[in-house]
């Protein structure tokens, strides 16, 4: 939103017309804003991904407790879990679970 400078009304923009370029007008006062219609682009930047760090590591599944889940992935029957708070505190927990098989090492949730 631009605002008139003279009397600070909300200026109204008003599109081009035969020729004559893009301007925003206060439709109080005589203020008129011409709008250059070429933009120029003096700097491009190349945008980097940051590396995500993962909020459970290999470490902390082999040190968590382990229970009798069965695997969605490989049907093995004994699986590490870890317990987080991911909503409201009046919801359940999330529950994360590793696979202990050593080939198949998947991971899931429960909500």
């Amino acid at each position: 939103m631009e605002f008139c400078p003279t009397c600070g009304t909300m200026l109204q923009y008003e599109l081009p017309h035969m020729g004559r370029p893009s301007r925003f007008f206060c439709p109080t006062c005589p203020y008129v804003c011409y709008i250059e219609n070429k933009v120029k682009i003096k700097k491009k930047m190349h945008l980097d991904k940051k590396d995500l760090e993962p909020v459970i590591t290999d470490d902390d599944m082999k040190n968590a407790s382990q229970t009798d889940a069965t695997c969605p992935k490989c049907g093995h029957g004994r699986a590490a879990y870890v317990q987080f708070q991911t909503r409201s505190a009046d919801e359940p927990a999330t529950i994360f679970y590793t696979c202990m098989n050593d080939t198949c090492r998947s991971t899931w949730r429960e909500d």
